[in-house]
């Protein structure tokens, strides 16, 4: 349930309720919320919000980015086992948002996008056949070309992003449409699989999207979501300093949150499992949370030496889950 409240001026996430676009005050509101995934309205706060306004710019809702460690408002729900944000940016602001993100993250795209066809090749076969898939969050398309390679057809990639489609390569940029996933935009019984990698953690309604997804499903259809696992070891190492504490991030779920989301949402033989994922060293050196100067000298070190685009595999604490349509 989404309420709306004032909020304070300092509030970098201060916006008005898709149901009222009336501001209020300074011209600041906030939405509040129950607990996405199984509505009990928690009152546990995981941790106070951590946000600097002034550290936000054009990379603040871009993937892979360089990691700001801030993150809203979060309350711990003690019946699923979420950590989810409380209050939330508009919908409205989060599109404006993720319309206007930089993107310069290409090479990490396609390695990321080899990780997760690994992952729809373990349970492929079972589905009703390839045609008509759903990417939501589908960046430069990266993983289209890979469902390509896997003989899916009737690809279709949702991303809000503008960068991101405008370098997406000419063999997947007709798969691309610049949107958000709303619910009813696709008819029931569309495609034989839908896949949501590290974007589930963005939307401000997880069970409805699982649950729309689970409706436009063929039959015997798959809903396939990679994102990142709080109660890993790398989380628990690293704590409030780990990438998955983010401003983008309006829940953050565990293995059991993460079941129980696709079981509430009427999915059937769900698996939960973690995935290690593959990038260049590079890349690793900027999630690490090294002094800023550090980290930049370090990253440029490796760059020059030619090691940064090493790849090398890592358990970064993210997790897939799949289930099927009946």
């Amino acid at each position: 349930m989404l309420t709306i409240a004032e909020c304070s001026t300092s509030d970098a996430f201060s916006v008005a309720s898709p149901a009222s676009q009336n501001r209020i005050g300074n011209g600041h509101m906030e939405i509040e919320r129950t607990c996405p995934v199984c509505a009990h309205d928690s009152t546990v706060v995981y941790a106070e919000a951590r946000i600097d306004p002034k550290r936000l710019g054009e990379f603040a809702y871009a993937s892979r980015k360089m990691p700001e460690y801030m993150h809203l408002r979060l309350m711990q729900c003690p019946q699923c086992d979420l950590v989810y944000a409380n209050p939330v940016p508009a919908p409205s602001e989060l599109e404006s948002a993720y319309r206007e993100a930089a993107y310069d993250s290409k090479v990490e795209a396609e390695y990321a996008a080899q990780t997760y066809a690994s992952q729809v090749r373990r349970f492929c076969d079972r589905l009703p056949d390839r045609v008509g898939t759903l990417d939501i969050g589908a960046g430069d398309g990266a993983f289209c070309g890979q469902l390509q390679k896997l003989g899916f057809t009737n690809i279709i990639g949702l991303e809000p992003s503008s960068a991101p489609i405008a370098a997406a390569e000419p063999s997947v940029k007709d798969c691309l449409k610049q949107e958000m996933f709303v619910p009813g935009r696709f008819e029931a019984n569309s495609f034989s699989l839908v896949t949501c990698f590290q974007t589930i953690e963005h939307v401000p309604e997880p069970k409805v999207l699982c649950q729309e997804a689970a409706r436009i499903l063929k039959p015997g259809g798959a809903l396939c979501l990679v994102g990142h696992n709080r109660r890993s070891l790398s989380c628990k190492i690293l704590g409030r300093r780990s990438p998955i504490f983010d401003v983008e991030h309006l829940q953050l779920f565990s293995p059991e949150s993460m079941r129980r989301l696709l079981t509430d949402s009427g999915l059937t033989d769900v698996v939960v499992r973690p995935i290690y994922n593959r990038y260049p060293l590079a890349y690793w050196a900027r999630l690490f949370p090294f002094p800023r100067a550090i980290k930049d000298l370090l990253i440029k070190g490796l760059n020059a030496t030619g090691i940064g685009r090493i790849p090398f595999p890592l358990p970064a604490g993210n997790m897939v889950a799949w289930g099927f349509r009946k």
